[in-house]
């Protein structure tokens, strides 16, 4: 496990990444699109909603995969999930003594965890909710049942029990996606304030890869 950088910026602190890898950035502007999209705009429950379900899965378990496998700045051991130096950094920020890191800082790391974890609980309730059948399937079920032909729902089981527990099961999805757009705009805020204390420009940078000062 790589040890966090704790030079004050200005001070012997190691440099930023020369550039964040498409693979990062493209995964990070995918999932943040399908959050909003599916929290804000398509109707819940809908194929769209459960297509974009489907796609989060495949680009979490890829984004997870290169946590693993991918260059340096990627790899979760680079960023390990440290609560106690998220809140130094978090002190050191207010204080305007911002730290450069390698990869995440503390916070962001913290923040990166803690929405991939929101992003699973969403996306397995929600394969849940809908047996694991894929988008495909759920769409022709519904136009058949749209043009009267009820067999598709025979042997669905009704028990009062399941219907408890997809009752918890939803309740566990709509309040952990709420959850997540509350980390969300927690996480942009963080973003803007942190460039601001370092006078460079993140959002660039997780664009175009660049990180250096711009």
């Amino acid at each position: 496990m790589t040890a966090w950088n704790k030079s004050p910026r200005g001070a012997g602190a190691k440099s930023p990444p020369a550039s964040w890898d498409p693979l990062v950035r493209i995964s990070h502007w995918l999932i943040a699109a399908a959050v909003i999209a599916n929290g804000l705009i398509v109707k819940p429950g809908g194929t769209i909603h459960i297509w974009i379900g489907w796609a989060v899965l495949g680009l979490l378990l890829l984004r997870l995969a290169w946590g693993l496998l991918g260059p340096a700045e990627a790899r979760f051991s680079t960023f390990p999930p440290d609560p106690r130096a998220a809140l130094s950094h978090l002190v050191d920020l207010v204080r305007g003594r911002p730290r450069e890191y390698p990869s995440h800082n503390p916070a962001g790391a913290m923040m990166a965890y803690a929405l991939w974890a929101c992003l699973a609980v969403v996306t397995v309730t929600g394969l849940v909710m809908t047996e694991a059948k894929s988008p495909i399937t759920i769409a022709e079920e519904k136009a058949a049942v749209a043009a009267g032909d009820w067999s598709v729902l025979v042997g669905a089981d009704d028990s009062e029990g399941d219907e408890d527990l997809g009752e918890v099961v939803e309740e566990v999805h709509e309040v952990t996606a709420n959850l997540m757009l509350f980390l969300a705009l927690l996480h942009v805020a963080g973003v803007a304030v942190e460039s601001r204390a370092l006078r460079r420009n993140l959002v660039r940078s997780m664009i175009f890869g660049r990180t250096k000062n711009q």
